[in-house]
């Protein structure tokens, strides 16, 4: 690798070098419709986007970038590092959707300029105009930009630590977070991907992960970059719609690096048919990273077996964990070795402690490893409450120290202070980043057991039960303002979500379900991108809380599993879980086909972690 300070250099590097190797390819379709870029050709648009923001002087100013998945958005997140500027990742909103994330992702950030291409300017503008928190933001659609201005570009004064971009995570107010990360800790973090990857110039990666979000920006996007090989990329949507098309892309450019979350490996065992594996050859495929979701050791095993006839080797598995507060990855293992279980005892873990499974017992857990530390990080178990190291065999939260722990969060010092310049309390050695996972090391193994907080983690993304909740109390009347409960449950080895959701009490008598229903499935929906696994409207004053009040999430989700909840009325797509409610209203039944018709915007994270996506952060 050549010796790069800011990423800047590295792309200025790469075009000088190899100006007409091809660095990305983008299936717009997902499988026939191709575009390219090379070195050179991005060079030159980044130039031209940054000649045009130099002009505009929004040196150190934030710039949101709303993009659908393409090089569009690749050529303006570097036109924004080339310029000085720090880039905002978001996602166009959709048509009659809810601008509130994004509403508030400009707000927080003061955003000066929102970069987006022509095709999408007028409908976003129009969105925005009609929303009533507006912000004074000036559009810029840079594929209309005169490719000539690149020659008035000047190069920008910026270092390692200069802040090279926000990654937002949901916030557990409803206030999304900015997470700082800079120059510096993009090259550090490329580094560690780079040798755990064990990549090299003729490494080729298929991406299908949303580019707005770490694992597909960082881990899609930017480290084909660093290690100068290519990379194709499609849409999630284009994945999710037709899964074949991921692996299909895998076997026609004989990828050696892909993977996503543990649902993207469990929709392709599941919806690509023989016919279409018959097709199919994985045999270069050497890095399938799997993490932004707790890793399923069933997941892994049925994958292989559907897809070994087709060339996949068990060895290619690769979990790995971080998160958005750690610029992407934290842990990975040995590419040449296959996971690492750990069979434990799953009364003992409850109670937070490593004790080996001998025996066959249906408590037990089988724990998939996520790997170790690279280069200079360093990886901390600490119990939560008295901040002292845990001995081995003891469940703790995972602490991180090292060059890729982000800088903190954008205008937020109380919560900057609070989790990313943590201490020991028994050593004061090296300053930490809380990532607020459970887990321990075995043999220098890191396994995530589960995590401190409540966050729920779909399809994977994150999502914190606080937001959930808020959007479900101010859908209806009828519904306790500060009295709901979401969770997850798995079923079916996935994660689904449940709403426990109290009523008001002059509600209770003459209580139209059906409306209350249909309220919240659309909320969630329009509000979260959200499915909706049940729904349970309770008793006034029965929700599960503390003497001081807050809401106990593990017992509503234990009432929920052993039936004891005082409930009034309820929905579930799982006719064992309705009970007082067993007939669903035609109209939301037919809300809900319409709603599962949508399909879900895959993310990996926030956390991302690249395993078990962490709390309270977002990869």
């Amino acid at each position: 690798m050549t010796d790069c300070d800011t990423l800047v250099d590295l792309l200025r590097f790469r075009a000088q070098q190899q100006p007409n190797k091809c660095a990305y390819t983008f299936l717009v379709n997902g499988e026939t419709e191709i575009v390219h870029l090379t070195y050179k050709e991005l060079d030159q648009q980044a130039r031209t986007i940054a000649a045009f923001l130099q002009k505009l002087e929004l040196k150190q100013e934030r710039a949101v970038l709303l993009y659908l998945p393409g090089l569009e958005y690749i050529a303006a997140f570097f036109g924004c590092l080339y310029a000085g500027v720090v880039a905002v990742p978001a996602y166009p909103p959709r048509p009659n959707r809810s601008m509130s994330r994004l509403q508030a992702i400009t707000v927080d950030a003061q955003a000066a300029v929102a970069l987006t291409t022509t095709s999408l300017l007028t409908n976003i503008e129009s969105q925005f105009a009609q929303n009533a928190e507006r912000t004074a933001l000036r559009w810029l659609a840079t594929d209309s930009i005169a490719s000539g201005l690149a020659e008035a570009w000047q190069e920008p004064e910026v270092s390692r630590d200069t802040l090279a971009f926000l990654q937002y995570t949901s916030g557990t107010t409803g206030m999304p977070k900015g997470v700082m990360v800079s120059h510096g800790n993009l090259l550090h973090n490329l580094a560690l991907i780079h040798k755990c990857f064990e990549h090299k110039p003729d490494s080729q990666g298929v991406i299908w992960l949303p580019p707005y979000h770490d694992m597909g920006l960082i881990g899609g996007i930017l480290q084909p970059l660093y290690g100068a090989f290519p990379v194709t990329l499609m849409s999630p949507t284009a994945f999710v719609k037709k899964p074949f098309r991921w692996l299909q892309a895998i076997s026609r450019y004989k990828a050696t690096t892909s993977g996503g979350p543990d649902f993207a490996y469990d929709l392709a065992c599941r919806q690509i048919t023989p016919g279409q594996r018959a097709t199919l050859d994985l045999s270069s495929w050497d890095v399938a990273f799997t993490g932004a979701e707790p890793v399923r050791v069933q997941t892994l095993e049925r994958f292989a077996a559907t897809f070994e006839p087709c060339g996949f080797r068990r060895e290619a598995f690769y979990p790995c964990y971080g998160m958005a507060e750690a610029t992407l990855i934290v842990s990975g293992g040995l590419k040449t070795e296959p996971p690492i279980l750990c069979q434990v005892k799953g009364t003992e873990l409850e109670q937070n402690r490593v004790v080996a499974a001998t025996d066959k017992q249906e408590s037990n857990r089988v724990i998939v490893g996520c790997g170790r530390t690279w280069l200079d990080q360093k990886i901390a178990i600490v119990d939560p409450e008295s901040l002292s190291l845990c001995p081995p065999g003891q469940v703790g939260e995972i602490w991180v120290s090292g060059l890729s722990v982000a800088q903190g969060y954008w205008n937020r010092p109380e919560q900057t202070e609070q989790i990313f310049h943590a201490y020991p309390a028994d050593t004061g050695e090296r300053q930490f980043l809380r990532t607020g996972d459970l887990g321990f090391l075995q043999n220098g193994e890191l396994f995530v057991t589960g995590r401190l907080k409540d966050l729920i983690i779909i399809l994977g993304r994150n999502h914190y039960p606080q937001d959930i909740e808020q959007t479900i109390e101010q859908c209806h009347p009828a519904l306790r303002l500060g009295c709901g409960a979401a969770f997850s449950i798995e079923i079916a080895n996935q994660e689904r979500l449940v709403i426990a959701q109290e009523v008001e009490r002059n509600y209770l008598r003459n209580l139209n379900a059906d409306e209350v229903f249909k309220a919240i499935l659309r909320a969630i929906s329009e509000q979260h991108d959200l499915q909706v696994y049940a729904i349970l409207l309770l008793k006034t004053g029965s929700l599960p809380k503390t003497s001081s009040g807050k809401i106990q999430r593990s017992a509503c989700r234990s009432g929920f599993l052993a039936g004891s909840l005082d409930v009034v009325m309820d929905w579930s797509v799982n006719p064992q879980h309705k009970t007082k409610f067993q007939c669903l209203n035609a109209e939301v039944e037919s809300l809900l086909q319409q709603l599962q018709k949508e399909p879900q915007q895959g993310d990996l994270s926030g956390s991302s972690n690249y395993n078990a996506v962490t709390s309270p952060h977002e990869l």
